[in-house]
């Protein structure tokens, strides 16, 4: 039994697909973009998508989403080693 509702794991859904669209339309039209908060965003809407989809179960889809919240987690710490290695 899940504590969250087929309805509440759609919203939750809805909400990581919204944030994986709004980044990949970020890295659309960013003259120069935040690569910390282009993978940061990305991760979370996997980790939401993957949330609804405990619930309402496709495991291809979260086995994707697994997939997609490990790259955006290289793709931040690759960031993040990057910002640390800028001299100021």
């Amino acid at each position: 039994m899940h504590g969250i509702t087929p309805f509440a794991a759609d919203m939750i859904g809805f909400a990581g697909s919204f944030c994986i669209v709004a980044a990949y339309a970020y890295s659309n039209i960013a003259k120069a973009m935040n690569m910390v908060v282009f993978n940061l965003v990305n991760f979370i809407g996997a980790a939401l998508l993957a949330v609804s989809l405990t619930v309402n179960y496709n495991l291809p889809t979260l086995v994707l989403e697994i997939v997609w919240m490990g790259i955006a987690l290289f793709g931040l710490g690759k960031a993040m080693l990057g910002r640390k290695r800028v001299p100021t």
